[in-house]
């Protein structure tokens, strides 16, 4: 190198790095900067635009190939600076180099033709580049695709046939239609993938083993499968050589796996073709019965009030599969679970039934765990129509009472789960057993009292309901003193919890207050406003109008017990909320409030009813029954959840006894109901007791 000659400008980051001793960083900095020379150059815009209208005339200019084209491509020379129209300024590039340049995509002068054209200019465009340079028909771009896989995406057949016909002239026909892009996908992937029959023969007639490629990752009758396009499965069977192709699909699936979640049609096309796809497991371990197995009974959108339901799978599917191949019931995933667990663990109860029905013995599976199909569903909220369906098949007794590997039942598991559904349906049978304890030795009445949490508690919740439940039906603890018990209970729940229940306390002291208040302001407002107006022309001026009234003297009474209730609520919540109070005194006072402000509910709703009654009896009489029988709907939502969780208890009769069972659920409806709805007693009370005197 001569002395004077300019030394190379070193970029600011290789020397950090060289600095700093970074290697690591140096290493990766050269790597990129090699890959940037390295990379192709740009394509000729006016080459892309040639490519993309297919004017021969143009690329023949363009490549040094032809005479000057007409004046369009003229002008359009003129607008690139450094460029005339004539081609000695072209900038001397031969035909072979502009070929090499690409687009943002990779894409060359092929690949566009292939992409873009129909027409016999194009064919004849794709001649001449293909002429000259032969290696751009199989070359692929940033996505690895080649100008076959671009004009079959296209749904270009000519351009298709014609690419092909070119490979063939140098015997290499398999290559081309073998080339895998990025996405491990051949041509005969796009083919499927725009559902076209005919090109999907052209190409397995030229390569009668491309259906078999590639060897891993999503096959071409997988995607047929996906697509539900069942001629194009049939006829990637039929032109296969042999009748042999790859069956292969994401994460060690095959076809089999995807045509179980879609029409029968094509599950029974696919077993038709090779049976042995039933019992082929993917990265999981799961086979086609598996993920048949998981298809859930329904997919609530907004539980209890709109649904949405997915239909389950019809019986025929899961007949077919164990048609096909009985032992896939017996076969377990990596988790050790089989497709009864399978089902259970979604809730697919009708799946249950089809599979027991079939092979009885299935239902004394276990997993890993040592857990039935029933242990599963009973530790899930959505398993309750399984364990139902358990409880009421006398062939199933057998399994009601089975231990898992911890030695737990079904009814351990549904307790622990606060599942008052699967609960009630395993108190309901009498094969039950109550007292059995687990490796712990804890009994299903242990554990409820274990789920209790310590401080503030809801006396309706599950948890609570279940316990009540147990000891109704003379439920025992396990073989442990009282003192150990409640050490445990205390190791388990944490020593300290105070903080957590002063978060519960100041929260729903905040939530409760805002309508507490609001009831007071209510109430207040209403007393002064009193439905009929008053008297303004006799001695009695400024009185009721309608006073005297027995509905009237309700009405009062409904609007002062609203005002005292929600007052004595606000106060106690004022109290229940002061940090410079004690804590049990807050909890006193929060629960008084609960009580109160309850009631203040009753009272308004009462004096609503009331109010209207009076109001319109005189004139639309039926309309003023509606409005009365309708307002009560207030004060039993409050209470429905109440109500309903202890409807589901009335299977304790098969425990206790009928008579025994009643009376305890109308003790504790009436006695929550006495408890939040006296007022109504006073309201409707006090009126006919004065009336009377």
């Amino acid at each position: 190198m001569a002395a004077n000659a300019p030394a190379e400008a070193i970029d600011a980051s290789l020397i950090v790095a060289t600095r700093r001793g970074d290697c690591q960083k140096l290493k990766d900095l050269i790597i990129e900067e090699s890959k940037e020379k390295s990379s192709p150059a740009g394509m000729y815009p006016l080459l892309i635009a040639a490519a993309c209208k297919g004017s021969l005339e143009e690329l023949k200019f363009l490549l040094n190939r032809g005479p000057l084209p007409r004046q369009e491509l003229r002008d359009q020379l003129e607008a690139y600076p450094g460029n005339s129209s004539s081609r000695s300024k072209l900038g001397g590039m031969s035909a072979a180099s502009s070929l090499e340049g690409v687009t943002v995509e990779g894409d060359t002068v092929l690949h566009l033709l292939a992409a873009n054209g129909r027409g016999d200019n194009f064919m004849n465009c794709a001649n001449l580049v293909y002429g000259e340079n032969n290696a751009l028909l199989y070359k692929q771009n940033y996505n690895g695709d080649t100008p076959l896989h671009c004009a079959m995406r296209a749904g270009n057949s000519k351009m298709v046939a014609h690419l092909i016909g070119l490979a063939r002239g140098e015997n290499r026909v398999e290559d081309l239609l073998r080339k895998e892009n990025n996405s491990k996908e051949t041509a005969l992937h796009e083919a499927v993938r725009i559902g076209d029959n005919h090109i999907v023969k052209e190409l397995l007639r030229a390569d009668s083993q491309l259906a078999r490629f590639p060897e891993e990752g999503p096959s071409a009758l997988y995607i047929a499968v996906l697509l539900e396009e069942e001629s194009i499965a049939q006829t990637l069977y039929d032109e296969s050589e042999d009748n042999v192709l790859s069956y292969t699909g994401p994460d060690g699936q095959n076809a089999l796996h995807a045509a179980v979640l879609w029409r029968t049609g094509m599950l029974k096309m696919l077993l038709e073709f090779n049976k042995s796809l039933t019992s082929e497991v993917d990265y999981n371990g799961s086979t086609p019965l598996h993920f048949l197995s998981s298809r859930p009974r329904g997919i609530q959108v907004v539980p209890t009030v709109l649904s949405f339901c997915v239909s389950p799978p019809p019986p025929w599917p899961i007949r077919m599969l164990l048609d096909a191949n009985p032992a896939a019931l017996y076969q377990a995933d990596n988790s050790g679970m089989s497709p009864i667990h399978v089902a259970a663990s979604v809730g697919a109860d009708i799946t249950i039934t089809r599979l027991i029905d079939y092979c009885p013995s299935s239902a004394a599976l276990r997993d890993t765990r040592g857990r039935t199909f029933l242990h599963i569903a009973a530790a899930d909220s959505s398993g309750w129509r399984t364990v139902a369906f358990a409880c009421r098949t006398p062939s199933l007794a057998w399994i009601l009472n089975m231990q898992d590997t911890d030695g737990n039942t079904a009814l351990h598991l549904s307790v622990r789960a606060g599942c008052l559904r699967s609960f009630s349906s395993l108190l309901s049978n009498p094969h039950v057993h109550l007292n059995l304890a687990n490796k712990k030795g804890q009994t299903p009445l242990d554990i409820s009292r274990f789920n209790w949490p310590r401080g503030m508690k809801h006396t309706q919740s599950n948890v609570a309901v279940i316990h009540k439940a147990l000891s109704h039906c003379g439920a025992s603890y396990g073989g442990c003193r009282w003192d150990h018990f409640m050490e445990a209970y205390t190791k388990e729940k944490g020593k300290d919890f105070r903080g957590e229940e002063l978060e519960k306390l100041k929260d729903s002291t905040r939530t409760l207050s805002i309508g507490s208040v609001l009831i007071a302001m209510v109430a207040f407002t209403a007393t002064f406003t009193l439905p009929g107006g008053y008297r303004a022309d006799d001695t009695n001026g400024g009185t009721p109008i309608l006073a005297g009234r027995y509905t009237f003297d309700a009405f009062v009474i409904a609007i002062t017990l609203a005002f005292i209730c929600s007052s004595v609520g606000t106060i106690g919540l004022m109290f229940s909320g002061s940090p410079m109070i004690d804590f049990k005194s807050r909890r006193v006072y929060y629960v008084v409030s609960v009580v109160f402000v309850s009631s203040s509910v009753t009272s308004l709703t009462a004096a609503f009813a009331l109010g209207a009654y009076m109001v319109l009896a005189l004139v639309t009489r039926k309309t003023a029954v509606a409005i009365s029988v309708v307002s009560p709907l207030v004060v039993i939502c409050i209470h429905m959840e109440s109500f309903l969780k202890w409807a589901h208890l009335a299977r304790l009769c098969s425990r206790i006894g009928l008579i025994p069972a009643l009376i305890i659920i109308s003790n504790e409806i009436i006695g929550r109901s006495l408890l939040f709805c006296w007022p109504i007693l006073v309201i409707f009370g006090w009126p006919a007791i004065a009336r009377n005197r």
